[in-house]
């Protein structure tokens, strides 16, 4: 009998699996694909829950792969929710919950899209599901640690599948062939402390991190390339704490944010950052200090044969040729891109971290059938 993948995705709705509980999501998840005849092991690492399972030969001639992640964003006040976050309420050709959308229906789709081809239609080749429980958390130990694992004991996939949500509208829409890099720098700016009224004798940091912020935030640092949208530059905080009018403060924090595409890498744009936090310190007199952390580079998978199998498949089911993007934040793609050839596509994403989160039971049923193409036009290919 086919394996519904509305119910799967009410079945691990009910799992409280907020980062980093597990909450019963990777055991529900194992029990399936073992019951379907996969081959599965946890990959935990540091308290990160892992799954990985294999369907055929290791050393099969092709093997498609798909990852996702069972962890969840906390649900905030449980008040605001209409219905219980975890209680997979189902009402009106909706599914309601925490991770519904974001991305437990993306992962129940494609196990029922694999664990049916198999049971059906064996194909010549292998077939691998790696499922995190920490892509919504530091992300250290979770896609990471599968992959060491698979190179450690001669793992490997093909190409692989993300199940993100994708889609902006309905599904099919569009389809992710890479992402922006992303990276966060610190900037603590001290001067010395004094009184308002005797200026000569402090050293103000307030003028020289508002230049710092002004210098960093109009710099134009390209126009985009043909797949990527213009990098950017966000100040997202100023922190100094003082809550004095007449006292000037010895020093003040910024923050930035920074989404770049494939001109740049996390190194050139901590050396840029340097360089400009320098040239004001000069400038003003005070100290800058700096650190930085890369989440993750630019990356794309460029247009070719991965994406045309997931467009076929996706025009044949819905009607609809997706759109080639690579917009949005980051995913657990950056990681799987050093593996294999990788893509993004799942379900309408709008309503991913919301209250009332929710998704389209049809859209659930329309997303296993995509999947099930996909696996069946790669092997028959």
């Amino acid at each position: 009998m086919p394996l519904d993948p509305v119910d799967l995705t009410a079945a691990l709705v009910r799992c409280p699996s907020v980062t980093p509980e597990e909450g019963g999501a990777l055991r529900l998840l194992e029990e399936t694909l073992a019951a379907a005849g996969f081959d599965c092991t946890r990959v935990d690492r540091n308290g990160t829950p892992n799954l990985f399972a294999r369907w055929g030969a290791r050393n099969a001639r092709r093997v498609f792969g798909f990852n996702g992640h069972t962890d969840v964003v906390p649900v905030g006040d449980p008040t605001d929710w209409t219905h219980p976050p975890f209680s997979a309420h189902r009402e009106e050709g909706w599914l309601y919950g925490r991770g519904a959308t974001d991305m437990k229906s993306g992962v129940a789709a494609f196990v029922a899209a694999a664990v049916d081809l198999v049971a059906e239609a064996p194909p010549e080749g292998a077939i691998v599901i790696t499922v995190t429980g920490d892509e919504e958390g530091p992300g250290r130990d979770g896609t990471i640690a599968i992959l060491d694992w698979m190179a450690e004991t001669g793992e490997r996939m093909d190409v692989c599948i993300v199940g993100e949500p994708t889609c902006p509208e309905v599904i099919g829409d569009m389809i992710k062939i890479g992402r922006r890099g992303s990276m966060t720098a610190q900037f603590e700016v001290t001067g010395k402390q004094g009184h308002s009224a005797y200026l000569h004798k402090a050293l103000n940091p307030m003028p020289a991190v508002a230049l710092l912020a002004h210098r960093l935030s109009t710099h134009v640092l390209d126009e985009g390339t043909s797949h990527f949208d213009p990098s950017t530059v966000s100040v997202t905080t100023i922190d100094t704490g003082n809550t004095a009018s007449n006292v000037i403060p010895a020093r003040t924090r910024m923050t930035v944010n920074l989404r770049f595409n494939d001109l740049h890498s996390g190194a050139s744009l901590t050396d840029w950052l340097r360089a400009e936090a320098d040239r004001v310190a000069t400038e003003t007199g005070t100290r800058i200090a700096m650190t930085a952390q890369v989440s993750g580079e630019a990356f794309l998978t460029p247009p070719g044969a991965l994406s045309a199998l997931v467009s076929a498949a996706d025009e044949a089911e819905t009607g609809r040729r997706p759109v080639l993007s690579t917009t949005g934040g980051t995913s657990d793609a950056r990681f799987v891109r050093a593996h294999c050839p990788v893509v993004e596509f799942g379900l309408v994403g709008h309503r991913m971290h919301e209250v009332d989160e929710r998704v389209r039971e049809q859209d659930i049923h329309d997303l296993k059938a995509i999947y099930r193409r996909i696996l069946a036009d790669y092997f028959a290919g």
